[in-house]
């Protein structure tokens, strides 16, 4: 279905003979030019853009180490002070604290 409703265009001369198309134009200088540097500016872009991507990477790692760090540290010391807790009550087996996995 063609969603174009004009009517094509048919180039005749006045003798009712078909006219050839017309030969492609030939690039200018400045044309090449243009296309070589936009070309290199698309790879400057390109380029940038994943540096931007590699610098918000090492940006959000920058700030969530701290936070693990941190909660590792809190994690870790409540460990400790439950494990020096329950060996002073005599509720900690003789061997130090065993930790137990349950599988389901």
């Amino acid at each position: 279905m063609e969603t174009n409703n004009r009517p094509p265009v048919i180039d005749m001369t006045p003798e009712g003979e078909f006219r050839d198309a017309a030969p492609p134009r030939r690039a200018s200088t400045l044309d090449r030019v243009l296309a070589r540097v936009g070309g290199v500016a698309m790879l400057v872009a390109v380029g940038a853009g994943a540096l931007l991507l590699a610098g918000l990477a090492v940006l959000a790692i920058s700030v969530l180490l701290p936070v693990v760090l941190i909660a590792g540290l809190i994690g870790g010391v409540s460990l400790w002070w439950r494990i020096r807790r329950a060996q002073r009550n005599g509720t900690a087996p003789a061997q130090g604290a065993r930790f137990v996995f349950i599988r389901r």
